[in-house]
This record gives C-alpha cells, structure tokens and sequence, in this order.
C-alpha cells in the first residue's frame, strides 16, 4: 500500500483560500486602524479620548503592517502621560466628571428634542456615549495612576 498524498489542486484550493483570508484579515485592518487612527486625529482638537483611539489605531495597523509598530511606544508614552495628568488633581477629576454629565444630560435633551438643531437620537446617543466613555477613561487613568485602592 502507498500513503495517500493530498491531491495538487485540493493543496492549491487550501493555499488560495488561506491567501484570501490573509488579505481579508489585511483589509479589514487596515480599514479599522486607518478609521481609529483618523477619528483619533479628530479627537486631538474636540473633545473626546483622541490620544487613546490613535494608540488604538496604530495597534491594529502594526498586528498586520510591521513598519507601523515603530509609532506605538513613542504613542503609548505620551497617552499614559495624558492619563496621569488627567487625574493629577482632585479638581481636574470633577471638571471631568461634570463635563461627563452635562454631555449626558445632553444628550437627553438632544434625543427627546426633535427640533433642535440636528436634535435627534443619533445625536443624543452619540453624546450619551461621549459621557460614559468619559467616565470609563476617567475611572481606567485613575486606577493605572493611582492604583487600584481595592488591591
């Protein structure tokens, strides 16, 4: 008896649809890093978490494209930088916290209001969720900072 050997155009099938699944995984990375890092550059002057979704955005690129890892310490240093400042002070910690609540109150009144200007719940949400993503960099950059008082 001979050893049974896999069929030359079942190994090609095989290798073409690894390729095509390499250069999905290629694509959609590239399509998510390039949307972080560009709402991230948006970010930098509104108000919102921009240093973190561009450090986001550069750690997706790199997984796929090695040439872009070289951007993720220098990055990743200026964003902890950024949280430790964040929660520097008592006082930096509740402007945060009452910037976080008037973008939830906000965005109540823009989704229950209609009329305003682009009033509406795409609107509102997108402000409801500035707010807790707020609240949720502010309690992450207090715990990495500070510690965690439960440990």
């Amino acid at each position: 008896m001979t050893a049974s050997r896999p069929c030359p155009a079942r190994r090609d099938k095989k290798e073409s649809e690894v390729h095509r699944q390499t250069a999905l995984r290629r694509g959609l990375a590239l399509v998510g890093g390039v949307l972080l890092l560009l709402v991230g550059i948006a970010l930098l002057v509104l108000p919102g978490p921009g240093l973190l979704l561009v450090l986001a955005g550069l750690l997706v690129l790199s997984n796929q494209f090695p040439a872009v890892a070289r951007f993720v310490d220098p990055v990743r240093e200026r964003a902890m930088f950024a949280a430790r400042e964040s929660v520097s002070s008592w006082v930096r910690i509740a402007g945060a916290a009452l910037v976080a609540a008037a973008l939830f109150v906000a965005g109540l009144f823009w989704g229950l209001m209609p009329e305003l200007p682009l009033g509406g719940w795409p609107t509102g949400a997108g402000l409801i969720l500035s707010s807790v993503l707020l609240v949720a960099l502010l309690v992450y950059s207090y715990r990495t900072t500070r510690g965690d008082p439960r440990e």
